[in-house]
């Protein structure tokens, strides 16, 4: 299996893909997260990638506050998400950052946990925007290989409560189906 820094990556790239690849007229079009639009759904992922600095210089939750809440979007959407990405990236590459103890509000969680359940997070959004764009909604059979292997030995720990629950799906299922339906969806 490859390293959890590069299926990182692999995952960050995928969901900058459809990011990159939308129409200015498809902010407004609805996704599979039933209460999120294309805008609320790339502003969370650009809030999510804002903490991520902050929580792995050993910030607690409360320190960094509510200072990401808002349209964190403004009127360069793509620039702003472009930017965020590229400093979680930062911050994920530092070295030790995986055996750091980060603050979630979950609760104090090593550094490595804390990135499966990014790399989850921006693998399921970057098909659910996917969906939402009609763009192609493959994701990387390695990177959800490894999910799914991650997803069977932690049991979605930290990610309850984060997705829809999960559906059921029959044992054959393809693995990006099984995957997403771990986080609420219908491939």
């Amino acid at each position: 299996m490859p390293e959890l820094l590069d299926l990182h990556g692999r995952a960050m790239t995928e969901f900058d893909r459809r990011v990159r690849g939308m129409r200015a007229t498809q902010w407004a079009d609805p996704t599979p997260c039933a209460s999120w639009d294309v805008h609320d759904l790339v502003a969370h992922l650009v809030r999510e990638q804002l903490w991520v600095p902050h929580l792995l210089a050993g910030s607690p939750v409360a320190e960094v506050g509510d200072r990401f809440e808002g349209d964190v979007l403004g009127e360069e959407p793509v620039a702003v998400w472009e930017v965020a990405a590229r400093e979680a990236r930062a911050a994920w590459l530092q070295p030790g950052a995986q055996q750091r103890t980060v603050h979630l509000s979950a609760g104090d969680a090593p550094g490595s946990v804390y990135l499966w359940e990014m790399t989850f997070d921006l693998a399921v959004h970057a098909w659910d925007l996917a969906r939402a764009i009609g763009a192609d909604e493959r994701i990387d059979p390695e990177l959800t290989e490894a999910l799914l292997e991650w997803v069977g030995e932690e049991g979605m720990a930290g990610a309850d409560g984060l997705f829809a629950p999960p559906v059921h799906v029959g044992e054959n299922a393809a693995p990006l189906t099984r995957l997403l339906a771990l986080a609420g969806r219908r491939g």
